[in-house]
Order: structure tokens, then C-alpha cells, then sequence
């Protein structure tokens, strides 16, 4: 229950920052170019909290459903506007000033992302130094003749400074089927470059896990220990054990290491086993039944618990930290990277060539909040820069109702010469409001397939 309100909590707050951001962007561009803005609101609904600031008593809200925000505008489209405010009402202003205003919001979503990516490479980054632990059997990483205990030092002629430094740069070039080349160090220090060739990798494998799944490079990973370190509910917790009970036989085998286990439980789906542990030093016998979870042509059991990870040796650990230029070009292009990243996913979903199940929903973004934010500060200002770019992508695809739908608009009243009819507006937001119910359902379907899964 904690980690459920944890990640409520973690959400609430991205949510917040990334929603007054966007709409600061439309507030300041508005009052720049001399628009009256009537009310700056943080989620829609009821008002939670309102307070009235400026000149113009402007009203800033806080209301009930945060899924979003707005910045209200004088305008004669919705309402009466008084003769001495006609030049401050949106509507009167020149198409490019309603454009500017438009587009404001999701550039201050690309500029949030870039700052916060320059001070998070600036005070520093946590991760683990690039080293080969293992090479999978039969992928491109073997064909490659890369070997355990390699150091990856340059990616394409780019430093390589962590394990997940350039995973973005080949998540990019296996969509272009692309051959890149990795220099690596092995362990006589003796300096190599080894190519990989990303051509053979199916689209919907191109994914988080493409470096390990795809491209069959595991880095290092600490050992799990034969301790439950976290578990959800299911057989075990049903059983009563818990986090932190070190697993010692299983019908009366020792378990040595968490493969051992885990090689045992898969092996007897709606087999009651005799598990003995050992709790604060006291043994415990518990009955546990695994449950029959099918994978492919295979049904393995599964008691729904997880490892507990030994720590990472302090001579594998880095923390990449770059001086301000270069964080700043780290900033900048990463966010490039991941906008034309974002679109290109998008568009080969459109092409039926990646699937729809890698839409996440808010159930899915609050949990990797939650996990992002535990972590620390670094890990979930990174995490707030990609729902950032994401918020700033979205926002300006052609969709009515979107900023990208009504700069469209925009842009065809200034090639025409005059607004588009109100029935063509009226009929753009009805297919606009289709279009984003139908995608958050599909978002929300996802996320519960995850979970039930």
C-alpha cells in the first residue's frame, strides 16, 4: 500500500511541474503579446484553490481532476468582452501572434526537458562503468566477438561513459538498420573495434531492452541473493512470507543461489512445495502452491517474488558528471533525439510495424514516477525530461483540440487568407475529442493488461 501511495504521490508532482510548465509557455507568450489571460489553471473541474493576482485580477487555480491544465484567454468566441479590452481578446490578435502563443506551450516542454538534463549532467549522473558481464549465445553481440569482461569506451567515435550513456544513440540506429561501430577494451587492455550490425533486428524488438534482448550485451549485474527482496501479491505472500526471509531448502534441496529457486519453482506449476527459510535468524516451514503461468508453448510456475540484489562493487560504479557546455549539448541533444524518436514510433504504429501495447497509460507512468523518485533526485528529473518531451510531442501532432490541431488551423487561415468555418471547427474538436478518448482507453487497456499479466 505505501509503494501504491508513493507512486500516487510521485505522479501528482510530475504531473504538477510538467503541467505548469506547458502552461506557463502559453501564459507568458499571451501577456507578452499583449493578451488579457483570465485564469492560469493546474487541472480541470471543481476548483480546489483559487487566488486572484495582477492588474487584471487574473485567477490562478488549482483544480480537482489533474490530468491536464489551461490558460484561459479574453476572447469574443466565449463571451462578452468590453469595447476598451477588444484589442487584448485573442481572437482580434494577428494569425502569427496566435500562433506563437499556441506553440509556446510545448516549446517550454522541450526547453524544461533540455534544463533539466544540463543540471542533471552537471551535479551528476549514477551509474555502472560499461563492462561486458556476459554475452549471449547465438546474437549479434557474439557475432560481433565481443567477450565478457570488455569495456565499451566509444560508440560511432562518442564516448561511451556508462552502461546506459548511449542507449538512446542505438535504440535510433537499429530503427535505421544501421551497422555501428563500438570500440572496447578487453581485459588484457588491449583496444578493439568491434562492429555490430543492427540490420537483422525486428522492429518490435527495438525497445528499453534492446542493448541486452536485441542486441545480446548484458552488463554487470550483482548477484541475487537467495533473499526475497520484493514481492506482489500471490502464492508466497498468501503463504506468509515475507520480505527479507532468506530462502535455505525447497523439499528439503538447499538453495545455494536465487537460480537454484527459481530453476525449481518454474519447473512445478500447481505443485505444493515445502519451502524452509530463515527469518531474524529463526527457521520457518511454510506450504506454498505455485501458481501456472503460460509463456509461449510453456507453463512455468510462479510464487510472485523477487531477489534481493547484492550491492555493486564501488570499482564498477560511476557518476557521470559533464562540465555546463557539454551537459548543455547533452541536453539538447537528447531532447532532439527523443522527440524524433517519439514521432518515429508513432508513425510506425500508424504502419502497424510497432505495437500499440508500447503505449503507457497513467497507471504505467505513475509506477516508473514512483520507482524514478525512490531512486533519487537525478533519476526522476531525468524521468520528468522524458514525459516532458513526450507532453511537448503530443501536444503538437494535428489534432483538433491539441496545440498542433489549432496551429494547423492557424496555418490554413494565414495561407487562405480567413478563419475556417465554424462548422469545420465544430466537427475537427467532435473527431479531436474521438481521437484522444479512443487513445487514452487504449492507454488505459495497456496498463491494466501489464498489471494482470
Amino acid at each position: 500500500m505505501f509503494d501504491i501511495l508513493y507512486s500516487v504521490a510521485a505522479f501528482v508532482v510530475a504531473l504538477g511541474v510538467l503541467i505548469a510548465v506547458h502552461e506557463f509557455g502559453h501564459f507568458w507568450v499571451a501577456r507578452r503579446l499583449g493578451v488579457k489571460v483570465l485564469r492560469f489553471s493546474i487541472g480541470f473541474g471543481h476548483p480546489l484553490w483559487v487566488r486572484r493576482v495582477g492588474k487584471d485580477g487574473m485567477e490562478l487555480v488549482v483544480a480537482a481532476f489533474p490530468f491536464g491544465g489551461y490558460v484561459k484567454m479574453l476572447d469574443e468566441t466565449e463571451g462578452e468582452v468590453a469595447p476598451q479590452d477588444l484589442h487584448r481578446a485573442f481572437n482580434r490578435q494577428q494569425v502569427w501572434k496566435r500562433m506563437a502563443i499556441v506553440v509556446a506551450g510545448p516549446a517550454c516542454n522541450f526547453l524544461f526537458a533540455i534544463l533539466a538534463y544540463w543540471a542533471t549532467y552537471m551535479i551528476g549522473v549514477d551509474g555502472i562503468k560499461p563492462v561486458v558481464g556476459r554475452v549471449m549465445e547465438g546474437s549479434i553481440a557474439e557475432q560481433a566477438g565481443f567477450q565478457a569482461g570488455d569495456v565499451l569506451t566509444r560508440i560511432d567515435g562518442e564516448d561511451v561513459l556508462s552502461w546506459d550513456h548511449r542507449r538512446l544513440y542505438l535504440f535510433q540506429q537499429a530503427l535505421k538498420h544501421a551497422r555501428v561501430e563500438v570500440e572496447v577494451r578487453d581485459t588484457q587492455n588491449a583496444v578493439h573495434t568491434r562492429s555490430l550490425d543492427l540490420s537483422g533486428i525486428p522492429v518490435e524488438e527495438i525497445n528499453a531492452g534492446l542493448l541486452e534482448r536485441g542486441i545480446g550485451l548484458i552488463g554487470y549485474l550483482p548477484e541475487p541473493l537467495p533473499v526475497i527482496g520484493a514481492m506482489e501479491p500471490g502464492p508466497a505472500a498468501n503463504a506468509g512470507m515475507k520480505v527479507g526471509d532468506r530462502l535455505v531448502t525447497i523439499d528439503g534441496q538447499p538453495v545455494r543461489t536465487w537460480d537454484d529457486l527459481a530453476a525449481h519453482i518454474s519447473q512445478s506449476p500447481g505443485k505444493r512445495l515445502h519451502i524452509k527459510v530463515e527469518r531474524d535468524g529463526a527457521p520457518m516451514d511454510f506450504d506454498v502452491t505455485p501458481n501456472a503461468v503460460t509463456q509461449g508453448e510453456q507453463t512455468l510456475g510462479r510464487i510472485n517474488i523477487r531477489p534481493k540484489l547484492s550491492d555493486i562493487p564501488d570499482d564498477l560504479r560511476v557518476k557521470v558528471r559533464l562540465n555546463p557546455v557539454a551537459a548543455l549539448s547533452e541536453g539538447a541533444s537528447n531532447t532532439w533525439a527523443m522527440s524524433i524518436l517519439t514521432l518515429d514510433m508513432l508513425y510506425r504504429m500508424l504502419k502497424l510495424e510497432v505495437s500499440t501495447k508500447n503505449i503507457s497509460g497513467p497507471i504505467t507512468i505513475a509506477q516508473y514516477a514512483g520507482y524514478s523518485a525512490k531512486v533519487g533526485v537525478e533519476q526522476f528529473t531525468l524521468f520528468l525530461a522524458v514525459i516532458s518531451i513526450s507532453l511537448g510531442v503530443l501536444n503538437l501532432l494535428p489534432i483538433p483540440v491539441l496545440d498542433g490541431g489549432h496551429l494547423m488551423y492557424y496555418i490554413i487561415e494565414a495561407i487562405k487568407g480567413g478563419p475556417l468555418p465554424e462548422r469545420v471547427l465544430y466537427w475537427g474538436q467532435q473527431i479531436g475529442v474521438a481521437l484522444l478518448v479512443g487513445l487514452m482507453v487504449l492507454a488505459f487497456y495497456n496498463d491494466l493488461t501489464r498489471i494482470f499479466r
